[in-house]
């Protein structure tokens, strides 16, 4: 063997040598504290639900996980702050189905979220509630109707932002009702909720965490549910569609880490995920805020649910022309 193919031939024994433990390296998970960054303010969907899987995912990664609630722009603050985090698993964001697939058609100026993020699984399906304050004057959604036509521009509806499903839900509800409502967009759920109940705002489409306890409180007044079929947790508020408004609006929650983290780390994060996920006490949390177990989906079947869902939304939106005021 002549020099040069000695030294070729170390060099490749070094490499096989360290390659176990470079790999070891890269899918070490967690190094610490894991912090799940959430779009929206304190007391919404997101921020409840991911506390929730916090609490029984800590546990099984072995490391405190705490949240970040970084609200603002229906969730891309957030959204933007997770896609410019180190790569190493250690910061991940809680996403509504929104924030990758509706924002990036919606909000100008907003980042690749496709490029940007790296899906990790889903977490839930859920649906919204129409819900009005308990001096609103309508019991069902006709009521609702005929007083947005009694008076145009008169109604209003909040929303966790420009963009979120909430808004879309209420562009929505006023085209296929015909009528004319007035979009208030707040940082998040919980205080676009809270509007609704001290008078200042006269309805909202709310996810239905924040909303069912005020419902059964009587601080709300549930007109309709946004699916295809009732929730277990409201059995006696009807669809949009079974009172005649042909309107259908569901939503989900995932995991998203930065581009670029190691496979070997994503496959970490998502067996924990899912593990979390069989503790009795998320069943009793989802069922108890009116969500449901997502379809099950290995992570590439998810990121392709996601491209999907994001080239769709591109073409269905330009019909409502929405974009960031």
């Amino acid at each position: 063997m002549n020099n040069f193919s000695r030294r070729h031939a170390l060099a490749l024994g070094s490499a096989s040598f360290l390659l176990p433990s470079a790999l070891r390296a890269q899918g070490a998970w967690p190094t610490g504290p894991v912090t799940f960054v959430v779009g929206y303010a304190a007391g919404g969907s997101t921020d409840i639900n991911a506390r929730e899987l916090a609490n029984v995912m800590t546990p099984i990664v072995g490391q405190q996980i705490v949240i970040d609630n970084k609200g603002g722009a229906a969730g891309s603050i957030g959204l933007r702050a997770v896609a410019a985090a180190k790569p190493d698993g250690q910061t991940l964001f809680v996403a509504v189905g929104t924030n990758v697939i509706i924002n990036p058609h919606v909000q100008k100026g907003m980042i690749d979220t496709l490029s940007s993020l790296a899906p990790i699984c889903q977490v839930t399906d859920y649906q919204y509630v129409l819900v009005v304050g308990k001096k609103v004057p309508a019991n069902n959604a006709a009521e609702l109707v005929a007083m947005a036509k009694k008076e145009p521009d008169t109604l209003t509806y909040s929303s966790s932002g420009v963009g979120g499903n909430n808004h879309l839900a209420g562009a929505l509800f006023a085209k296929a009702a015909g009528i004319k409502i007035t979009h208030v967009p707040y940082k998040g759920t919980g205080p676009a909720v809270a509007d609704v109940i001290n008078g200042q705002i006269t309805m909202n489409f709310s996810s239905l965490p924040p909303a069912v306890s005020q419902i059964k409180g009587g601080n709300l007044k549930a007109l309709a549910v946004t699916g295809n079929k009732r929730v277990k947790s409201l059995p006696d508020v009807p669809t949009l569609k079974e009172q005649g408004v042909d309107v259908v609006v569901t939503s989900w929650q995932g995991l998203f880490a930065p581009a670029k983290t190691p496979d070997a780390i994503l496959d970490k994060i998502e067996h924990s995920t899912k593990e979390a996920m069989k503790n009795p006490k998320w069943e009793e949390a989802l069922a108890r805020d009116g969500l449901e177990q997502p379809p099950q989906r290995t992570r590439a079947e998810f990121t392709k649910f996601v491209a999907d869902e994001h080239a769709f939304w591109g073409k269905t939106l330009k019909a409502l022309n929405i974009e960031m005021e």
